[in-house]
């Protein structure tokens, strides 16, 4: 064999080498995917079909909210036990009553009858005695479900107003607030929710409020371009039935 073949099947192995070391460390450092779940879609009913791609949004989004609510009262019970004893034999028991009820829109005993923002300003009043956890958990879904027209699920007779459901947004941004923040005479909180201290971080409260007024605030945009898409759609169509009509060939 000559130098110069010698030369290029060294270089070739070399080459061949070098390849192999830069696919495995692509291989090595390539990013693990997290085991933190996947996209879960619902199953199919037989009540979508009276359902629009709105309605469908809307349900959807109700469901998630009413979600982030009961874990906000699982995590208010975690924190201010005293709160869940007044009522129930367990925080167990606790959360099923209150989910019981909103979902069954059953009147809440200790919020007097009251409903929307007056029954959350009394669950937030310091002189309130009952289970003010589930009276806020309360009172906050019924403002919510309120802002809907009343109910949880939506079909096609269904209307829903941009501007109800953008200003239970704020309301939710303020009862966010004033959880955080009002205390009793003794100058305690009602509720310890979040916490910023040398000890702890714990801001999970306001991130679930997040949640819930990010979806609201954008099926209330939804709604508005709903409605506002359907005047363009019109005079597109309009439009397209006059101008962009395919000419003959032949």
């Amino acid at each position: 064999m000559s130098k110069q073949s010698s030369k290029l099947a060294a270089r070739s192995v070399a080459l061949s080498v070098g390849l192999a070391i830069s696919l495995s460390g692509c291989g090595l450092f390539a990013p693990i995917p997290a085991p933190r779940g996947e996209v879960q879609g619902a199953s199919v009913s037989a009540g979508e079909l009276a359902q629009s791609d709105v309605n469908r949004v809307a349900t959807l989004a109700m469901r998630d909210n009413l979600d982030s609510l009961y874990r906000l009262l699982d995590k208010l019970y975690r924190r201010n036990p005293a709160e869940w004893k007044k009522t129930a034999t367990s925080r167990d028991d606790a959360i099923k009553r209150v989910r019981v009820a909103i979902e069954a829109r059953q009147p809440w005993a200790e919020l007097q009858g009251k409903h929307d923002i007056a029954a959350l300003s009394l669950a937030l009043d310091p002189s309130f005695q009952g289970d003010r956890a589930a009276a806020f958990i309360y009172a906050t879904a019924d403002i919510i479900i309120t802002a809907h027209g009343g109910k949880t699920t939506f079909y096609l007779i269904d209307g829903l107003n941009a501007q109800f459901l953008y200003n239970a947004a704020r309301n939710l941004e303020v009862a966010s607030w004033i959880l955080g923040t009002r205390r009793n005479p003794a100058g305690q909180l009602l509720l310890l929710s979040n916490d910023i201290s040398e000890g702890e971080h714990n801001l999970s409260f306001e991130r679930e409020f997040g949640k819930i007024i990010g979806r609201i605030d954008l099926l209330a945009v939804v709604i508005t371009e709903k409605y506002r898409r359907a005047g363009i759609s019109y005079v597109q169509n309009l439009l397209g039935g006059t101008f962009l009509q395919f000419l003959p060939v032949r």
